[in-house]
Formats: structure tokens, sequence, C-alpha cells
């Protein structure tokens, strides 16, 4: 099949009503931020948030909208492997672009009610929800009665996707988040959340691969794939991008830790009075 053919193939053939939607609220979050971040970097005395920061939150605006727009989402309805790639993108990638853009700065004067918000949300405001969110969530749309419910109802569809991004917005909160939360993580603490979670999705991930029985109601044929196939590659792409995505925070978090503890030091060091080398 040329890919001419596979795009015809997944292109409904009436105007997708939803597309034009989805494009202009990711457009409308855009606006807004820009519009935001325009200002905060005309204040003065203010530490003005970087151009990068303007570029990772309009990269996650975009991968938004290409994540639920055509050609992807027609796709998804032919295939786990392109509903695979919707999950991750909606769970990890767009969540990180988005907070990666956020600074204590543009969160003003929201950054005062995080902790009183936090307070009165209680446990569902920890990390602990926040993994039980994040795999719960994976694992129960990923049940057969679910997982083609969603296939069949726009309204179901709709649900699941929505779920899953606020639950990886949640979970990449309490390690991106600008703002210094009630419920820190600290120490060892990011490592333990971060494996817990990924090596969670990453084993449903290995269920899907070694499954002897085609799970999903899919009709098969993408890109010359049978209905076992196409779920086996789609359980590759969930382990590669949990393992790839957990290797890149983890570095990062250990350059983070390095960092941390070296400006712990120099702030004793300056107490004790001793000279800082």
């Amino acid at each position: 099949m040329s890919a001419t053919e596979l795009f015809a193939s997944a292109t409904p053939a009436g105007p997708d009503a939803g597309s034009p939607l989805i494009a202009f609220v990711a457009l409308l979050y855009l606006a807004v931020y820009f519009v935001r971040w325009r200002r905060c970097r005309n204040e003065p005395h203010t530490r003005s948030p970087s151009g990068l920061r303007l570029l990772a939150f309009a990269a996650g605006c975009v991968l938004l909208a290409m994540a639920l727009g055509p050609p992807l989402d027609s796709l998804a309805e032919k295939s786990a492997t392109m509903h695979m790639v919707q999950h991750v993108v909606l769970l990890d990638l767009v969540p990180i672009l988005l907070l990666l853009g956020l600074t204590k700065t543009l969160l003003r004067p929201a950054t005062r009610k995080l902790h009183s918000i936090e307070k009165h949300a209680g446990f569902l405001a920890t990390p602990i929800f926040a993994v039980v969110l994040y795999c719960g969530l994976m694992y129960a749309w990923h049940v057969p009665i679910l997982y083609d419910a969603a296939l069949r109802h726009a309204g179901v569809h709709a649900l699941e996707h929505t779920t899953l991004l606020m639950a990886g917005l949640l979970y990449w909160w309490h390690l991106l988040s600008p703002v210094r939360a009630r419920y820190r993580l600290a120490g060892t603490g990011p490592a333990i959340y971060m494996a817990s979670t990924k090596i969670l999705v990453a084993m449903l991930g290995i269920v899907l691969v070694f499954s002897p029985v085609a799970l999903y109601a899919y009709s098969g044929g993408f890109l010359g794939m049978d209905r076992l196939t196409d779920q086996r590659v789609a359980g590759i792409v969930m382990g590669t991008e949990q393992t790839v995505v957990m290797g890149i925070a983890f570095a990062i978090l250990f350059v983070r830790m390095l960092s941390d503890s070296e400006k712990r030091q120099l702030q004793a060091e300056a107490r004790e009075g001793q000279p800082v080398k």
C-alpha cells in the first residue's frame, strides 16, 4: 500500500467536525500563553521567561493538535500502534512540553493559591495519587471492553483522551512544577516516583507484546500487519517510550540532584564561615 492510499484509507469520508475545534483550542491556549509571556517579558524587576519556554509551550500545543487531529486520530481508529502513539503523546510528551513552558512568574498570582488548593485537595494532590491515577488509567483503558468502547463511540474516545491528558499533567507536575509544591519530592523521591510508574506501565506493554491472541476489535491491515502483529508493535511502542522517557528523566534528575547538593554544601559552608573553594 502506498503512502497516498494509506492516508486516504485513514481519512474520514466526511468532514471531521472535531478537528477544527481541537486546532482552535490549541491555538487559544497558545494565544493566552503568548499574551502572558509578553507581559512578563515587559515587567521590570522580574525574571523574564525565556524564548525557550515559549518554544516548549508552543510545541506542546502543536503536538496536542496533531495527536487529536487528522491523520493520526483517524489512523488510531484502525491501528493499535497509532492508538498507542496517541496515548504516550497525551500522557508524557504534551504534558512535559506544556509544563516546561511554565515559570513561577508566568503562573502569578495563581502561585499564591496553589498551597491552599493542595491542602484542600488532600490525598488527590499527593505524588502517590498521581502514580495511581497514571498507571490505573493506562491499565483501565487497555481493558478490552473499554478499549473497544473507545473505538466505537466518539464520546468514550474523547473521555479516554481527556483523562489520559489530565493524568499526564498531574503526574509530570510533581516533577516539573516551577512552584514549590506542598508535597515535594526530595532526595531519592523523584527517582522512586519515576521508576515505579514507568516499570508498571512497561509491564503492560510486555503483556501486549506476548499475548497469544489479539485483544482489540481492529479490522487489521494497517501497513500490512494483522491484528496480533499490530498489537505487539503497539506494546513495543509503549515499552520503548516508557524506557526512553525514564532514562532521559533519570539523567536530568541526577544532574539536578548534584546541583542541589552542591548548593546546599556551599550554603552550609557560608553559614559556618568557612572559605568557599
